[in-house]
């Protein structure tokens, strides 16, 4: 099982990201890790949060633009050299990463990271067959 991202577009404003946020603390969701990556006007918010189909409902009932998409969150030891060999990998196999970022709590002695790949299926096995730990959504949100 995959790991459920949600992409909220904001219009760059203040207290667009403040009443989205408002919409999940009142729905009791809880985010476990959030980037956001803006254009001049507008930005896009990308967070993994521990309910995601209610979180989607609530921001769309609220009239937010949002959207689910399937990420891949890998185990990478903590030290330097790490997410290199990862890299490696996907280079190796000719894998384009759209965007990645790092996953805001370690697991035990391992570092998280979020990749974004267009078929995310190729990129897991490739990863498998490399040895790496793919981490699963009722892993890393405790479902």
């Amino acid at each position: 099982m995959n790991v459920t991202q949600l992409s909220l577009f904001l219009e760059n404003k203040p207290g667009h990201l403040l009443n989205a946020l408002k919409v999940l603390a009142d729905e009791n969701v809880n985010i476990l890790t959030l980037t956001i990556a803006e254009v001049a006007d507008f930005g896009i918010v990308r967070m993994i949060v521990n309910k995601p189909q209610k979180a989607l409902e609530a921001l769309r009932q609220h009239k937010f633009v949002c959207s689910p998409t399937d990420v891949l969150a890998i185990e990478l030891d903590d030290k330097p050299g790490s997410l290199l060999k990862a890299l490696e990998i996907f280079s190796k196999r000719n894998l384009n990463i759209e965007y990645m970022y790092a996953f805001t709590e370690k697991r035990g002695d391992k570092a998280v990271m979020i990749f974004k790949f267009a078929d995310i299926e190729i990129a897991k096995k490739a990863l498998l067959e490399e040895g790496f730990n793919v981490v699963k959504k009722i892993d890393l949100i405790g479902e």
